[in-house]
């Protein structure tokens, strides 16, 4: 594997998927107005080296936002062979099928495990070879990203953050955003439901200082296991050390007593103190594609930073999607489909979470149909599992009806589906960025059990009158209706946020047929493509609210932002994530000296039309 993101940095520029920008950019908004535009592009683009940012260091964007940066980044071809390594550890050798043959071929895969475990290793690693403490312990020397216009200020965006249990002194590796406040401290945003918080907790009750070690690059296996969904209590440098096939070295820091891998770029030591008053942090332009709002987290103080000899600052850019993020994402469902089934549910045959679902929202399952009521047992159990804990909208089909992984075949079983009896309901955990609900962390869920659809039968012809009359202020997107799934997308006119009578409509225009309604603002009518109204549904609907049988076989979305002044709905409701029209235009006019090759225009200049005002939040 990697001895440093240098080393990755030169394998990409070599395979053709690194460009290096030489000229001065801002670390304020240009490089994250770039990097948008460019992991937009067909297959993600390129990963972008700027090489003078007005600091000392390099700063790395997009380095995995693509599926062969992906692979690239773990060491393999395709995401598949990890995947197929798993299933030869966890399936074939501890099945009770499986004969003396079998395991005995097992063995030697096997007696890698105990390989794959960190290493303790005496001395300094390669990320303290240069030392910075007291006031030269700045955060202010380092190219930390102001990403967008109404950010609350300069983020650390692929921390590495390392902590340990105050009791058992089991170490956890998340990535948990940091926004800079001032030259040594920072936020934590550490949301109640992550390892991080749980470990705050527990030195909160010990009336202790909780030592907190932030690396960032190295092995870019780092980086991807920060973010994985590892059980807790699990080393997710030891998931590092299956993917890299060798241990991670782990050198002590130098101010606390907590081991980080000895080759990372950079590290940044220090404390949070739980007997300190928690700091409003925020806004930031989140991977939701809308802005997490400001809210109370722990204050983290620096008590050292070191660095190697030509460290490269990594940083990722979040949004609206799709971004890296979305390739980091789809590693994590190839690689962990095989933990899932030996833990959670064995008949599952495949998962997908498509980008529009920005991780949480949207979640697509294929399973061993055997019985009735399956799917829902199904929904239940992933629903209650790690971080699908978070999953707000499942689609679960059998395995027989074909792959899950079409568009074009989940809209076919939807069209036929019968959404009066085929709906999952529940209530729990969701992401506590899910905007849409009306109590923080905590929402409706949405199952479709689509394992009895019939394919094969007649399916009922959707009637549409030749001109469609506008009535209680809706208009139809004549654009945007998909025959696939019999979806119709209506527009509420502007500035209407009360309830609107979609049944009336129908029944009005002789609409027959048609099994979805989404109910979309007016200001969002023609600006978006139909992926981007996938993504806008998902995130702006909590399924207990606003999802709902009308005219007997068809479900509405009411996916319109939500007033604040109407009872049952969120507190605040966030703005879209977009890019300044001032850096937009810095960008067009700077773009032939970036080297980046045909213009490629910003995406926000599409989103901009679902901005609520000019702040962060109404």
């Amino acid at each position: 594997m990697y001895r440093n993101l240098t080393e990755y940095i030169n394998k990409l520029e070599s395979a053709g998927e690194l460009v290096r920008i030489s000229t001065l950019v801002s670390t304020r908004e240009e490089i994250a107005e770039i990097t948008d535009r460019v992991v937009k592009s067909e297959g993600g683009g390129r990963a972008l080296l700027f090489e003078n940012t007005g600091t000392e260091f390099p700063v790395l964007t997009n380095m995995m936002g693509s599926s062969r940066r992906m692979a690239m980044a773990l060491g393999v071809e395709r995401l598949e062979d990890i995947a197929q390594r798993l299933n030869t550890l966890l399936g074939d050798a501890l099945s009770p099928k499986a004969t003396l043959m079998d395991k005995l071929r097992m063995l030697p895969l096997l007696a890698d495990v105990s390989k794959w475990f960190p290493k303790n290793v005496s001395g300094r690693g390669e990320c303290q070879q240069v030392v910075w403490q007291g006031e030269e312990a700045s955060l202010e020397r380092l190219p930390l990203l102001h990403s967008w216009e109404s950010d609350g200020g300069a983020f650390v965006t692929l921390p590495m953050v390392n902590t340990v249990d105050a009791e058992t002194g089991i170490r956890n590796v998340g990535m948990y955003r940091m926004q800079r406040f001032d030259a040594h401290t920072t936020g934590m945003h550490w949301h109640v439901h992550k390892t991080g918080a749980r470990h705050y907790e527990g030195y909160k009750r010990r009336g202790e200082r909780m030592p907190v070690v932030v690396t960032l690059g190295g092995d870019p296996v780092y980086t991807y296991c920060a973010t994985a969904p590892m059980p807790d209590n699990m080393d997710e440098y030891l998931l590092a050390g299956f993917l890299r096939r060798k241990p991670v070295r782990l050198v002590k820091a130098l101010t606390c007593d907590i081991r980080i891998p000895e080759d990372c770029d950079f590290v940044i030591e220090g404390y949070v103190d739980p007997t300190e008053e928690k700091v409003v942090e925020g806004d930031f332009g989140d991977h939701t594609g809308f802005y997490s709002l400001k809210d109370l987290y722990p204050r983290f103080h620096v008590t050292a930073i070191t660095h190697r000899r030509g460290a490269v600052y990594p940083a990722t850019v979040v949004g609206v999607p799709p971004q890296e993020d979305a390739y980091i994402s789809e590693a994590t469902e190839k690689i962990f489909l095989a933990p899932i089934r030996l833990a959670i549910q064995p008949e599952i045959e495949d998962l997908w979470m498509p980008v529009e679902g920005t991780s949480h929202n949207i979640a697509v399952l294929s399973i061993a149909k055997r019985y009735e009521a399956q799917a829902a047992k199904v929904a239940q159990a992933m629903w209650g599992a790690g971080q699908m804990m978070f999953n707000k909208y499942m689609l679960i089909t059998s395995a027989s009806q074909g792959s899950i992984r079409s568009y074009r075949h989940l809209g076919e079983l939807l069209r036929r589906a019968d959404v009066s009896r085929c709906l999952v309901r529940a209530e729990g955990v969701l992401d506590v960025l899910d905007h849409a609900t009306a109590t923080c962390g905590v929402g409706g869920k949405l199952a479709f059990d689509l394992t009895d659809v019939d394919l094969q039968g007649d399916v009922e012809p959707v009637v549409m009158p030749d001109c469609v009359e506008m009535t209680d202020g809706i208009a139809l997107c004549n654009d945007c209706f998909a025959k696939s799934c019999a979806l119709l997308v209506l527009f509420a006119e502007q500035g209407r946020y009360d309830a609107i009578d979609v049944e009336a409509f129908l029944r009005h225009n002789n609409i027959i047929g048609v099994r979805y309604v989404a109910l979309f603002d007016y200001n969002a009518s023609y600006s978006l493509l139909p992926s981007d109204l996938l993504w806008l549904a998902a995130a702006n609907t909590d399924p207990r609210r606003d999802v709902r049988l009308v005219a007997e076989k068809t479900l509405l979305f009411d996916a319109r932002s939500k007033s604040r002044d109407v009872e049952g709905n969120p507190r605040r409701f966030p703005n879209v994530v977009t890019s300044s029209e001032r850096v937009i235009r810095l960008v067009d006019s700077r773009w032939t000296e970036y080297g980046l090759g045909e213009f490629i225009p910003s995406p926000s200049m599409r989103y901009r039309t679902l901005r609520l005002s000019d702040k962060a939040e109404w």
